[in-house]
């Protein structure tokens, strides 16, 4: 009958010293990752859900610059606080500034990549900017996230039943040429 040898104490304590400290530190990543993949947003200030509430009351009373000067005291306040950027959306659309409203969206979608309200916020303006194609995948993926009976994609599905807004011509494109003749 063969015996079994046992492990060389020395190569033992050789295997352990090599490999702990990698498994020490993969096992504080995996916590670490866990912990923040899983963790609630924190409770907005209140100072900044004071100015949002005075933001979104100037806005109702069509005081857009008042309500954004609100909106950025209360991201001022409170950075993290992601329902602000969807404000301040919302008022660069009511300015016709589609382009800033888009931006303050994808900010939003960076921060919460499955917002509803940013995803369909953000169709909505690039109907308005006339990128239709792009505003379709908006609503296609709302509509693999919440149904197609949802708020924000019925929203987004109405915008994209109205289209596009009509472009503004700027005055110089429809200046006259000058000619000059000879009496």
């Amino acid at each position: 009958m063969a015996a079994h040898r046992l492990p060389d104490p020395a190569a033992i304590k050789e295997f352990v010293m090599r490999f702990a400290s990698v498994a020490a530190a993969l096992s504080l990543f995996v916590a670490v990752t866990a912990s923040v993949g899983n963790s609630a947003p924190a409770a907005p200030d209140p100072r900044a859900v004071t100015l949002q509430q005075q933001g979104r009351t100037a806005l109702a009373a069509g005081n857009v610059q008042g309500a954004i000067d609100a909106f950025e005291a209360a991201l001022a306040v409170d950075p993290g606080y992601t329902a602000l950027l969807l404000d301040l959306a919302e008022a660069a659309r009511r300015e016709n500034l589609q382009g800033r409203a888009i931006a303050f969206y994808r900010e939003a979608l960076r921060r919460e990549p499955d917002n509803l309200a940013a995803i369909s916020g953000e169709g909505a303006a690039m109907v308005e900017k006339g990128a239709v194609e792009k505003a379709r995948r908006n609503l296609a993926r709302l509509q693999s996230l919440c149904g197609a009976r949802c708020p924000e994609t019925a929203a987004l599905d109405a915008a994209l039943a109205r289209g596009p807004q009509p472009r503004m011509v700027a005055a110089e494109s429809v200046l006259p040429q000058t000619q000059v003749t000879q009496n």
